[in-house]
Formats: C-alpha cells, structure tokens, sequence
C-alpha cells in the first residue's frame, strides 16, 4: 500500500515561470492542487514535496527567500486542511553534479532515511522526465501530470519510448486516481485480515 507521496512543486502545485518563483507574489497555486495535497494527507498519507531549486546556487534567490515561499505554501495548504511532512530541494546547478539533484535519488533518499519509509511503497508526482526517473531509480510508482511542463516531456518520452508511468491531467486527477486505487487496495487487506 502507497504510505507516502513525493510532489515536484514548480508545474504541480503551482505554475511554472520561465523566470522561476523568486518572490511569493510570483508563486500562484494550479487549479485544484492546493486542495488536492489537502486530500492526500486527510487520507492519511505522507506527503513531501521534492524539488529542484538551482535558482539558490545561480544566486537569482537565497536560501531564505526559497525557505519563505515554502513555508508559505504549507500554511496555504494548512488552512485546506492538508499537511506537507516537509518540503527538501536541490540548491544546485545542474553542472555541479551533485547526488540530490532530480534524476538524481538524492531527495527521495534521505527522506526514507529521515521517516523510515519503503520507497516501494510510495509514489512520486511530478510534470518532468527527471522526476519521473528519481522515482524510478528507487523503486516508486511514478505519476506524470500535464501541467507545467508536462505536454511537452509527454511528447519526449513518446518519442524516445518511455514508458512505466501513470499520466493524469493535473495533481487532482492524479490523486483522484491515487486515492481510488489506496482505498482498493485498503479493502483488499481487510478482508484478508
């Protein structure tokens, strides 16, 4: 059974910027995903959000500044009745070639160390290739959604035949499925139990 999920923030929960969120007046929630992380924790799951931050390291933000709009984001969500367990990004440019930077496990890793978690019992939402194989790499289900940049890495995968993931429309639809798919499997243990 799913115990925890991953969320990629930038083109999941809120909309993508070509100039990145570097302000929380530039951060602006998608359609329905405030409210649908709000559901994935009132079912009782974990959720973290994952997320590459390389605006920190390319010295366009700060530390604090990514740490303010996060925070912020979790008393949004707070005030749906939702929880986020904790928010961890990569501060690294992609040429730095660290561990934590998506495709790269690094993030999914140490919070299955930090809460004990089996990442084969959790999934990993995210509108990119790279946050698709970060799940993969360690074994969790992988949700694709055609927001933020989504289409796009849709039509990459197609033509270089990826596959392996679910695609919904949105974080709404993806829990959706989510939720319909853990209260099946809840019911399956039961009555086995």
């Amino acid at each position: 059974m799913v115990r925890a999920v991953f969320l990629d923030r930038d083109g999941v929960i809120n909309e993508n910027r070509d100039d990145h969120v570097k302000d929380w007046s530039e951060f602006r929630f998608l359609p329905g995903a405030a409210g649908a992380v709000a559901r994935l924790s009132q079912a009782g799951l974990l959720v973290f959000v994952i997320t590459n931050q390389a605006i920190i390291n390319r010295g366009l933000v700060s530390r604090h500044t990514v740490d303010a709009i996060n925070q912020k984001m979790t008393r949004a969500i707070e005030q749906l009745g939702g929880r986020i367990q904790s928010v961890v990004y990569c501060p690294h440019r992609p040429d730095e070639g660290c561990a934590c930077r998506k495709p790269r496990p690094g993030l999914l890793l140490e919070i299955a160390n930090r809460y004990c978690l089996n990442l084969r019992e959790a999934v990993l939402i995210g509108d990119a290739l790279t946050d698709i194989e970060a799940g993969r790499a360690v074994g969790c289900e992988s949700i694709l959604v055609l927001t933020g940049r989504g289409p796009e890495q849709l039509a990459l995968a197609t033509a270089s035949g990826k596959s392996g993931f679910t695609v919904a429309r949105d974080l709404s639809s993806a829990v959706d499925l989510l939720l319909s798919q853990w209260k099946l499997e809840y019911e399956v243990i039961k009555a086995i139990s």
